[in-house]
C-alpha cells in the first residue's frame, strides 16, 4: 500500500536536505538538520534550545527579529547576512524563511546557504573590472608632451564614465599637450558611450590639450553624426603614425611644431 503525503515524516525530509535548515518558534530553535550541524560546526544538542538571533551580529538582531515575526504570516524575502558559526567564525550567507507547522506548533523554517565562494568570485570580478577600467584610461606616452589613449574592446557606460572622469586629470598631471585618441581597437559602441567619449574631447580642449582622432570606423563616425558630434575642430586621420606625422614628428625623433 502506497504512502500518502501526510504519512511522510517531515523531520526525515528536512534531515536529509542538502542545505542547512533551522526550525524555530518563538525565538527558540526546536530542530536543525544534519547539514546545519556540519555548517554550524556543532551538534543538535548544542544548538536546539538556543535563540536563532544568537548567530547574528548585534547590529542585525533587531531587524532579524522583525523579519522572523513577519515570516509567521508570509514567507520573507531572500536576504544576505554575515552570521556566526558555533566556533566563532563568520560566514556570508543567503537566508530565506517561511512558516511551517510542527505538529500543533507554528514555526519558522530558515534555509541557510553559504555564499562565501560566490562573494569571493564577485569581489575578484569587481577587482578585475576596476583594473580593466583603469587600463582603459591609461595614457601611453610617445614623446615629450605627446601621448596616445588606445581605446580597445567593448566600452559600456560605466567604462566610458571612468574614461571621461580620469583622462583629463591624467593629461594634466602628465603635462600632455597633444593626445591621440585611437579608436581602432574598439568593436562595440552605442550612442550613449560615443557621446561620453566625444565629451571627453571637449573637456580636453578646454584644458588646452589638443586631441587627434585615429582609427574611427565608418559606423562610429555615423553614430557621432547622429548624436550631433562634430569633428570640425579635431583632426581625424587613419592611424597613430599619421597623427604623429601631422604633428610634425618624423621617425619618432621629436616634436617639430
Amino acid at each position: 500500500m502506497s504512502e500518502n503525503i501526510s504519512d511522510i515524516d517531515y523531520k526525515q525530509v528536512i534531515e536529509y536536505a542538502l542545505e542547512p535548515l533551522i526550525i524555530h518558534s518563538q525565538l527558540k530553535i526546536i530542530d536543525i538538520n544534519r547539514a546545519a550541524e556540519i555548517f554550524f560546526r556543532a551538534s543538535k544538542k548544542d544548538i536546539i534550545g538556543a535563540s536563532p538571533l544568537d548567530i547574528f551580529k548585534d547590529t542585525s538582531k533587531s531587524a532579524i527579529e522583525k523579519r522572523i515575526q513577519s515570516a509567521y504570516e508570509q514567507p520573507a524575502k531572500v536576504i544576505e547576512e554575515t552570521i556566526y558559526r558555533m566556533d566563532g567564525t563568520t560566514v556570508e550567507v543567503e537566508l530565506y524563511c517561511h512558516p511551517v507547522w510542527m505538529g500543533e506548533t507554528k514555526a519558522i523554517q530558515t534555509y541557510v546557504r553559504d555564499i562565501t565562494e560566490r562573494k569571493a568570485a564577485e569581489s575578484e570580478q569587481k577587482r578585475m573590472l576596476e583594473q580593466v577600467n583603469e587600463l582603459s584610461s591609461t595614457l601611453v606616452p610617445l614623446l615629450d608632451g605627446i601621448a596616445v589613449l588606445p581605446l580597445a574592446g567593448s566600452i559600456d557606460e560605466q567604462r566610458a564614465t571612468q574614461i571621461l572622469e580620469s583622462v583629463p586629470i591624467k593629461a594634466q598631471k602628465q603635462n600632455i599637450k597633444f593626445l591621440i585618441i585611437d579608436f581602432s581597437g574598439l568593436y562595440n559602441l552605442d550612442s550613449v558611450v560615443t557621446e561620453y567619449i566625444f565629451k571627453m574631447n571637449q573637456v580636453l580642449s578646454m584644458l588646452g590639450v589638443r586631441s587627434l582622432l585615429t582609427g574611427i570606423r565608418p559606423e562610429t563616425a555615423q553614430m557621432a553624426v547622429q548624436i550631433g558630434t562634430t569633428f570640425k575642430s579635431t583632426p581625424t586621420v587613419s592611424t597613430v603614425k599619421d597623427a604623429l606625422q601631422l604633428l610634425g614628428v618624423e621617425h619618432n625623433k621629436s616634436l617639430l611644431i
